[in-house]
């Protein structure tokens, strides 16, 4: 079946610049992955370019392959390997070379160890602030099968945001995630870091799936009652044809519409929204770097969405 072909507004520049090329050589002499690369991201030019004078990229811990098959994700999955007991290290030290202020950490999902990688995880986060403590970390993290035990590793080691995806609304948890993961699992997760921790807590869908209108302004409500804070929609993308199908390529009036109702009438701290957003977008970043480091957070937004 041929893929939908994409409207004006989805268009891309392929990635270029020397910031670019210095990141990518970076990453490749300490063994690393990033999201930008194994989820296909369409920002990745952007983000590693450094369009605002700070490159950034989203690292991605505890190897390229994941113990979970959901239907939109580019990344492998099966044939699992053993942890790099170097990578919090390694990504400690690719940290400080690029020189980042601001970091992302994301990873698989990985069923398969008895931690299900959350020890590892945290790891990375104290290596990162042990070097530098003024550094922000904001970590991505799986739903660790929603055990506040393993959750708790993650608030523990103190990132500064706490991002956890429910991807799509309630009714489409499958066929968009593996049977694994679920709504409810997700929310319970973000309401223990918002309860738990004093991080940003931060989570993200995509549209274009199948979901209506409704049910966008349901999922929001639930994300509030838990206490999420920062919440961001982009366009789902296909991969490839073995994957998931669009749905709709949802306008980007829609896009403004949600941002507005996320921010003005549900409260969200804030809510990055377009076709081309992703969870680790450097719009949102900018602001809540912009928050943490002292500036009032109206004024961050208006900042924020200037340059956007």
């Amino acid at each position: 079946m041929s893929r939908s072909r994409k409207p004006e507004w989805l268009k891309m520049r392929p990635p270029s610049g020397e910031r670019f090329t210095e990141i990518k050589g970076i990453l490749r002499d300490h063994d690393l992955h990033t999201v930008c690369e194994e989820a296909s991201c369409p920002n990745m030019g952007e983000c590693w370019s450094g369009s605002d004078g700070a490159g950034t990229a989203t690292f991605m811990l505890m190897g390229d392959r994941c113990s979970r098959g959901c239907n939109f994700c580019d990344v492998e999955t099966g044939g699992m390997e053993p942890l790099d007991e170097d990578e919090p290290e390694n990504v400690a030290s690719a940290v400080t070379e690029i020189g980042l202020d601001y970091v992302v950490l994301t990873s698989v999902d990985r069923d398969d160890l008895p931690d299900q990688g959350a020890g590892h995880f945290a790891r990375t986060i104290r290596e990162i602030k042990r070097r530098d403590s003024d550094i922000l970390v904001e970590c991505l993290i799986p739903d660790f099968s929603g055990e506040e035990e393993l959750v708790g590793k993650i608030i523990d080691a103190e990132p500064d945001v706490i991002a956890h995806n429910v991807e799509t609304v309630e009714r489409l948890q499958w066929p968009v995630r593996d049977r694994r993961a679920g709504y409810e699992q997700s929310l319970s997760v973000l309401e223990q870091a918002a309860r738990e921790s004093d991080a940003y807590t931060k989570t993200s869908l995509m549209l274009g799936v199948g979901e209506y209108h409704h049910e966008v302004y349901q999922t929001m409500r639930d994300l509030r009652s838990v206490g999420v804070d920062i919440v961001t929609f982009g366009q789902y993308l296909q991969p490839s044809r073995s994957h998931l199908e669009v749905s709709e390529f949802v306008h980007p009036d829609a896009f403004d519409t949600y941002r507005r109702i996320a921010e003005e009438e549900l409260d969200f701290l804030y809510c990055a929204s377009g076709p081309m957003v992703r969870s680790s977008y450097r719009a949102g970043e900018l602001f809540v770097e912009s928050v943490l480091r002292g500036e009032d957070e109206e004024t961050a937004r208006q900042r924020v969405r200037s340059r956007e």
